[in-house]
């Protein structure tokens, strides 16, 4: 059964071993953000860490980590959580296939119990807030479902956006908002600003696991994420009408928190340890007005470490930025067997495929830079054969070692965009982007001596079956 709330996904967790309860008193800064920087290592299947405990707050209830393991990850999609990584990405793929799957709207929403109104908002009354790096510039809300509409056309459902953006505490009741150009919530804001007006948007915490894994997916601009959500549940996604806004929101979230985009405001935002392993520095961002927050009563605070891979970003954002990729790739050629985009985002992307001709695995790895993400994100793309398993990095090494020619086969494009948290870029949202081309030459293509390939040998698979079962029982 689909978890409908983050509370039941602890629970869920727990049963399977995959929950790490600290009992123990512990400080806010350094010790919870230091666990979850550390649990990651533990491998693929590291659990999550729930905090009670913590000295100077009263009732406060941290989760972390929820995400951070590939265990976590099948068990949030309702797989065994010995699910591998490739299996979980092909599991995506079918489950896509799905898409759309309505909402289902629900009266009572968890979320409601408690509600604090215009001067009386305090969101440091709700959260136990505490910082992740020792170089942010205050505090975050990072694992958030942002929720906005298209001022233009509100009744268009999928034109709505449900995203994760980093969101700095201000004060009391006001947030800085990262919208990074290339996000739907960017698109929204300026068409409300362009009208004159404010963006209402609709803030949920501590969302039930699918939630947060719809919510950080790149999908198209008109593709709606709880349509996505029902067909990764395999049940319509239970949502309910925020209260101040109007805004569909997740029925089981903790903490709800409304108010607007304040139109042409603009506040020094950062820094802020992020995904890429770098601090992002302080730029002008909007401001949020917080003019209402709902919420359980002893909310779970559900907070995301960001730092040098991997951490939980980094299993949360993995086969949810493969899948998308794939799809529209493969739409335009259907050679494409599969991509793996996990690492930092995608902002290096590798695609295996078959050719029709010379040249055209380069002319793949063209299009991974003109998709919706690729645009902003993809800035290396490796092209390899179908019989080089993308998400097998030996293999990809292989593949670069004894099929790419320097000479002809790395390709730079000048100049393209990419988002503005890229450390690599020399002006801020914009780099020279590469593609590695190394895929076997094929006519007219004639370049390379390729014609003795060791292959498996037929009997391996089996083989491969039989050792494992054997290794299992042992």
């Amino acid at each position: 059964m689909p978890h409908d709330d983050l509370r039941g996904f602890l629970d869920a967790l727990d049963g399977q071993g995959q929950l790490l309860r600290i009992t123990d008193e512990v400080l806010p800064e350094p010790d919870v953000a230091a666990a979850a920087n550390a649990v990651p290592r533990l491998g693929d299947a590291a659990p999550a860490l729930y905090f009670d405990n913590i000295r100077g707050f009263t009732n406060a209830r941290i989760a972390m980590n929820v995400h951070g393991s590939w265990a976590n990850h099948a068990l949030a999609l309702g797989l065994p959580k010995k699910t591998g990584t490739k299996e979980q990405v092909e599991e995506f793929i079918r489950r896509w296939e799905r898409f759309p799957v309505e909402p289902e709207w629900r009266e009572n929403p968890l979320w409601a119990e408690n509600t604090l109104e215009g001067d009386d908002v305090d969101i440091f009354q709700v959260l136990p807030l505490i910082r992740l790096n020792d170089g942010d510039g205050g505090f975050y809300i990072d694992k958030a479902a942002v929720v906005s509409k298209d001022p233009d056309d509100p009744e268009h459902s999928g034109k709505q956006n449900v995203g994760i953006y980093r969101i700095e505490v201000k004060g009391r009741r006001k947030l800085a908002l990262q919208p990074v150009p290339v996000h739907d919530i960017a698109l929204h804001l300026r068409t409300a600003e362009e009208r004159g007006e404010d963006l209402p948007v609709a803030i949920a915490l501590g969302n039930d696991p699918v939630i947060s894994i719809v919510a950080s997916t790149p999908m198209l601009y008109e593709e709606n994420e709880y349509e996505l959500a029902g067909a990764l549940r395999g049940a319509p996604a239970p949502i309910a009408r925020a209260p101040l806004t109007g805004l569909p929101v997740p029925w089981g979230s903790e903490v709800v928190i409304e108010g607007v985009v304040e139109g042409r405001r603009r506040e020094i935002e950062g820094p802020f340890g992020e995904f890429t392993g770098h601090y992002s520095g302080g730029r002008s961002m909007p401001v949020i007005r917080v003019d209402r927050i709902s919420h359980r009563t002893d909310p779970v605070f559900e907070h995301l470490f960001l730092g040098m891979p991997w951490t939980e970003c980094d299993y949360l954002i993995a086969a949810n930025t493969c899948v998308p990729l794939y799809q529209q790739l493969k739409a335009d050629f259907p050679e494409v067997q599969a991509v793996n985009a996990m690492y930092t985002h995608g902002l290096v992307v590798i695609v295996s495929t078959k050719k029709r001709y010379g040249g055209f695995a380069k002319a793949v790895g063209m299009r991974v830079l003109t998709t919706p993400h690729g645009l902003g994100y993809a800035s290396t793309v490796i092209v390899v054969d179908e019989d080089v398993d993308p998400f097998n990095l030996p293999q990809v090494m292989w593949a670069l070692s004894t099929k790419m020619n320097p000479s002809g086969d790395l390709i730079t494009v000048p100049n393209l965009p990419v988002m503005q948290l890229a450390p690599q870029a020399q002006s801020p949202g914009l780099v020279d982007k590469l593609i590695m081309d190394a895929t076997t030459p094929v006519p007219p293509d004639d370049r390379g001596h390729y014609g003795n390939q060791v292959r498996d040998l037929p009997e391996a698979a089996e083989w491969l079956d039989r050792l494992q079962r054997l290794a299992d029982r042992g």
